[in-house]
């Protein structure tokens, strides 16, 4: 019989899910038929409202509202109140949760979302047995005390930040891994030569190529950063990824430039895009950070979400694997000097982007993955009902402290 491994998500921007699917396909890459694999939007599915409509919200406020995302996410983020907050959460999506249990039986339970983590664990502690649950932080450095609960059985982590980060929130060093962040099996194996991938895409095989990629919502200050550099009049090519903001795309392919330039909207194959670009203009993601690692794409970083991707600024910088610079005009200043060291340049700062690579990472964690779906069944202490009330006694009675 194949052993099953659920993973827990939700689309709350797209790491989670290409996370998810990352691990899964290496999993049924390894082993097969021996795997069976499936993945639930934790709060979209399994959430009441306003939780369920997260995929929707979580975007329109990295958009509209980055401050006040910035200052709850600094607000939660200590081992009290993240914990105060989950408990809240889960009250309201308790019974929905352990309904998803029945409804995916599994050998092995994964969560790649930080705030899933901690409801899917207490879902699980009310069985009698429950399978190993295993957590994989999808954010690179400032890791939130979401992701960190010390009844998981696996804590696996991308950096040596987020591992310390997690002995902050009492899980014993013996329970984690730094494994890296998964990226999906198939990208190292598209990475093309440089020439052949330009060949193939039509770009200008003897110029410096800056890919700039905004997400694939196109997220960010894009045009705008564009323009700043078009202005300077480099001896370069701009390749310009949209997404699926087709309002970006019209205003890109309607602009006059100084130099070639090429606009896509949403694509699939970044692999053989970032074989072919010598820098990369982006935002601090952490899915890009790494594919773009393992690409030895060096980096300019122009936006990170406050709170969440600021580690990511300083890991990138910090490992001389690329620069912030948070204006347009600093992001074409950084341009203008990284172009004018000329190819060796290139070569140097290339070789520092891979150097903090991680490739073996997704084949890493579905080992470790597959290991626990091998373990048998674990026997919890279930609570009684009178031990239930003092809990969410206690959970109120913080809830309130918190808000005073």
């Amino acid at each position: 019989m194949p052993k099953r491994v659920l993973f827990i998500m939700s689309d709350t921007g797209g790491g989670h899910r290409a996370a998810a699917e990352a691990i899964r396909d290496a999993l049924i890459a390894k082993y097969g038929d021996e795997v069976q694999c499936q993945m639930v939007d934790g709060f979209r599915h399994y959430s009441p409202f306003p939780f369920k409509y997260m995929p929707e919200f979580y975007p329109w406020l990295i958009n509209h509202s980055k401050s006040s995302w910035g200052v709850g996410y600094k607000l939660s983020n200590t081992r009290r109140r993240a914990k105060v907050a989950a408990q809240a959460i889960y009250l309201t999506a308790e019974k929905r949760l352990k309904r998803m249990l029945r409804e995916y039986p599994a050998d092995v339970v994964v969560s790649v979302h930080s705030v899933l983590t901690h409801l899917a664990m207490q879902a699980m502690m009310s069985q009698e047995k429950r399978p190993p649950f295993v957590v994989v932080v999808t954010d690179l450095v400032s890791t939130h005390m979401f992701w960190y609960d010390r009844r998981a059985d696996r804590t696996l982590v991308p950096t040596l930040p987020a591992l310390e980060r997690g002995l902050e929130a009492g899980i014993k060093a013996e329970q984690m891994r730094i494994t890296g962040l998964p990226v999906h099996p198939q990208f190292e194996k598209k990475l093309l030569d440089k020439a052949v991938a330009r060949q193939q895409l039509g770009w200008d095989a003897n110029l410096p190529a800056i890919l700039m990629v905004g997400g694939g919502e196109g997220m960010g200050p894009l045009y705008k950063v564009a323009r700043a550099i078009n202005s300077r009049k480099l001896k370069c090519q701009l390749i310009i990824i949209a997404g699926r903001n087709k309002t970006l795309k019209e205003k890109l392919e309607e602009s006059d430039w100084n130099q070639p330039v090429k606009v896509y909207g949403f694509v699939t194959d970044m692999p053989k895009l970032m074989a072919a670009a010598d820098i990369l203009v982006t935002k601090a993601g952490p899915a890009t950070i790494s594919e773009a690692a393992i690409a030895g794409l060096p980096l300019i970083l122009f936006d990170a979400i406050p709170g969440q991707e600021e580690g990511n600024v300083d890991f990138v910088v910090e490992n001389k694997a690329g620069e912030y610079a948070p204006t347009p005009k600093q992001v074409a200043d950084a341009a203008q000097q990284w172009l004018s060291e000329g190819a060796a340049g290139l070569k140097r700062r290339s070789d520092a982007a891979r150097s903090i690579a991680k490739p073996n990472a997704v084949w890493e964690i579905a080992e470790e993955i597959w290991e626990y779906a091998h373990k048998p069944a674990i026997t919890t202490n279930r609570r009684n009902i009178l031990k239930d009330v003092v809990e969410r006694s206690k959970l109120l009675n913080s809830l309130q402290s918190l808000t005073d």
